[in-house]
């Protein structure tokens, strides 16, 4: 399925979405399967993996790397060359959009006995990078970046210790990064959460058979994982539906009258299910069916029909670490409750693509909904109509298919500027709208 949309799209407000669909597969579980995959050792063979851009750019650079890679419709077949299987490439290393790629694949290039230099578009080069940098040069990895902070980043690795390490912020990405670091060093590793983040890397290391340790319960969160074991190909993998992906279309049914979509085979791990039992709190008709689990990843069919909000939200601390990548639509959802929105804690929406919080605020305020606006979050009390407006994507994936939401839930067209922007996470993502039934036109 191609996005035919770009740029600059028109949708009207829906009377009837109706849609049964497999989404493409998980980003973040993409972009881990292909890391794991080129340093394990064997043959990897990736079913439904992300169509999104970002996870491109991560194909793109382990190709770089001398990673053999076989990309066909549907099947990424992926040659593993073990831990020391990477070549030093011979120009620098483009992340593309994807924070995940630059951060993750960092912890990588850190276990290397060779320099090499990675970068980013504009948004990547605005993002801070000092949060990855910092542990591994406690690793013994050289690491020069611009203002210390920022790509382009030059990284020199090899020879790596392992240490114990407490993230100065609830990240995915620097735990993760710090794990991945973690197969290159001598002896224990360890990651110390003090608020949890989501799992997939340390259950894709069990998957590739890595001496891993989740630490007993009473000692809190401390993931360790032992160096230089070597790592199981992932075999055939199927990879499972994206759930942020999903957010848009069970907000869309949630909010739009005579609405009932259908998501099969979608990821359900804990760490990632906070915006359904935050939606489900406040009276979201949400049903998860066939609950099972693949390749050490829990998924399910999720069912989302039209529904009547009604609550209050008042959501800070651990759980917006497990709702960051949600909070834009969920702001769009609000619109619609007979209650008040308060999000706190959230100050990392500032540093994303774009700067989220300010995104949402003048977006929603263009269509003319009342949003008062704090450094690190917003609140807004609804039910307030939604007037059809020129919005901005402001270059944010999440952003553009938020309001392309807000705007099934107008009283007239919206017209969404930079539209395009969707293609770094879901390509199909106006398609699947169209064939729900929305009506979606390009300027």
């Amino acid at each position: 399925m191609k996005n035919f949309f770009s740029n600059v799209i028109k949708i009207d407000p829906a009377e009837r979405l109706r849609g049964d669909f497999q989404l493409p597969g998980d980003k973040s579980i993409s972009h881990r399967s292909a890391m794991f995959a080129a340093i394990s050792e064997g043959q990897t063979r990736l079913r439904n993996y992300s169509s999104a851009r970002d996870c491109q750019s991560t194909l793109d650079c382990l190709e770089a790397l001398g990673v053999k890679i076989n990309r066909n419709p549907g099947l990424i077949a992926i040659d593993g060359g073990g831990l020391d299987g990477l070549r030093q490439p011979a120009w620098m290393l483009d992340a593309g959009n994807s924070g995940s790629t630059i951060r993750m694949l960092t912890g990588i290039l850190a276990g290397q006995k060779f320099t090499s230099e990675i970068t980013g578009d504009d948004s990547v080069q605005r993002r801070p990078m000092k949060r990855i940098i910092d542990p591994l040069r406690l690793m013994g990895a050289d690491i020069v970046a611009r203002e210390n902070s920022f790509a382009p980043l030059r990284i020199t690795g090899g020879d790596l210790r392992a240490i114990e390490y407490t993230p100065p912020v609830a990240s995915a990405q620097v735990k993760s990064c710090v794990l991945l670091a973690g197969l290159f060093a001598e002896g224990r590793t360890t990651v110390i959460e003090k608020t949890p983040t989501r799992n997939h890397t340390e259950v894709m290391l069990r998957e590739c058979g890595a001496a891993i340790d989740l630490g007993k319960p009473d000692e809190g969160a401390r993931i360790s994982v032992i160096g230089r074991k070597p790592l199981l190909a992932l075999g055939d993998y199927v990879v499972a539906g994206d759930l942020s992906s999903a957010s848009f279309f069970i907000v869309a049914a949630l909010n739009t009258p005579d609405a009932e979509m259908h998501l099969r085979h979608i990821g359900i791990n804990p760490s990632r299910t906070a915006l359904i039992e935050v939606l489900t709190q406040i009276g979201a008709r949400i049903e998860i069916e066939n609950k099972r689990l693949a390749h050490g990843e829990p998924v399910a069919d999720i069912v989302a029909k039209s529904s009547g909000l009604q609550g209050d939200l008042e959501l800070s601390g651990a759980i917006i670490a497990n709702l960051i990548d949600e909070i834009p639509v969920l702001a769009v959802a609000a619109t619609k409750l007979h209650g008040t929105l308060t999000i706190r804690d959230a100050r990392e929406l500032r540093v994303k693509e774009c700067d989220r919080i300010r995104a949402i605020v003048d977006n929603l305020r263009r269509m003319g909904a009342k949003v008062e606006e704090f450094e690190d979050g917003l609140r807004l009390t609804g039910p307030q109509k939604l007037s059809g407006a020129q919005v901005d994507s402001f270059g944010d994936h999440r952003i553009a298919m938020s309001f392309a939401v807000a705007g099934l839930m107008a009283d007239s067209e919206t017209e969404i500027m930079g539209a395009e922007a969707a293609d770094v996470s879901l390509p199909e993502f106006f398609q699947i709208l169209a064939d729900s039934g929305a009506s979606i036109s390009r300027n």
